[in-house]
């Protein structure tokens, strides 16, 4: 059990599992690109150690951005989406993979879809290194999935709770 600001989390997925399903995520990505060289677009912060450790295992020519968008207050959605640090690449006629650390309601990724969208890519899926099919209120579907989870709030590798708990190396659930 671990500590996080005033609340208690019990480890939920370990490094090793994190890992090994990246690796897998990374090898499935390089099989279904070949020939092509995508850019992934990490939204921010979450996404930051998720994204590392995913491009490190494409065997792809690739391009990274970043996009921050910001909807959670503590440890709940606010509803709302707060857009802070736009794209700057251009994505017409682009392979772009939009790399999310946790699809929970899917508010934010409609958001991002539909802001992505409007740059006209070639292709635009999702990967989520979590997904959490209960709590979804938009109709997302990511083509990529690292673990599909209950809906129980976690912190660990790049997801916080008000802002801490991203540096953990593994996942932890609240207590």
């Amino acid at each position: 059990m671990i500590q996080v600001k005033d609340k208690q989390f019990v480890p939920f997925i370990k490094e090793s599992e994190l890992l090994q399903r990246v690796s897998e995520l990374g090898r499935q990505i390089t099989e279904d690109y070949k020939g092509s060289s995508p850019l992934l677009i990490g939204v921010m912060n979450g996404a930051f150690m998720f994204l590392s450790d995913l491009s490190k295992t494409i065997d792809l020519p690739v391009e990274l951005s970043f996009v921050k968008i910001s909807s959670y207050e503590s440890m709940s959605s606010t509803g709302t989406i707060k857009p802070l640090i736009g794209l700057e690449t251009s994505l017409a006629h682009r392979d772009v993979i939009i790399v999310e650390d946790i699809v929970d309601t899917g508010l934010s990724m409609s958001y991002v879809l539909e802001m992505l969208q409007k740059s006209q890519p070639r292709s635009l899926e999702i990967v989520t290194l979590l997904l959490k099919p209960e709590a979804l209120k938009k109709d997302i579907h990511p083509k990529y999935i690292g673990f599909e989870i209950p809906t129980k709030f976690v912190v660990g590798y790049g997801l916080d709770y008000d802002g801490f708990g991203r540096n953990l190396r593994e996942i932890y659930q609240l207590a």
